[in-house]
């Protein structure tokens, strides 16, 4: 993502930054972090139109690991070390 993406990341829906794939990406890897078993088929549907099988299942587990680092480091007041 682009720096400019990153600023307005809370504004993808409408911006004309992103792709629709990166839109569907987004939407995904927010409804994985805010409820994973709210996602229906219409879900992995939209996904479906940009990436294969594969790509979803490694989509999925990039995201889960995220938020369990995210929640792992906040349950232990925790700063990630992120290198020199």
């Amino acid at each position: 993502m682009t720096p400019e993406q990153i600023a307005d990341l809370q504004f993808y829906r409408r911006n004309t930054r992103f792709s629709d794939q990166e839109k569907a990406v987004i939407r995904f890897a927010d409804r994985v972090t805010r409820g994973a078993a709210t996602i229906r088929e219409h879900d992995l549907s939209e996904l479906r139109k940009f990436l294969d099988e594969d790509q979803i299942v490694e989509l999925t587990l990039l995201v889960c690991v995220a938020n369990f680092t995210n929640r792992f480091n906040d349950a232990l007041e925790a700063t990630p070390d992120l290198g020199d």
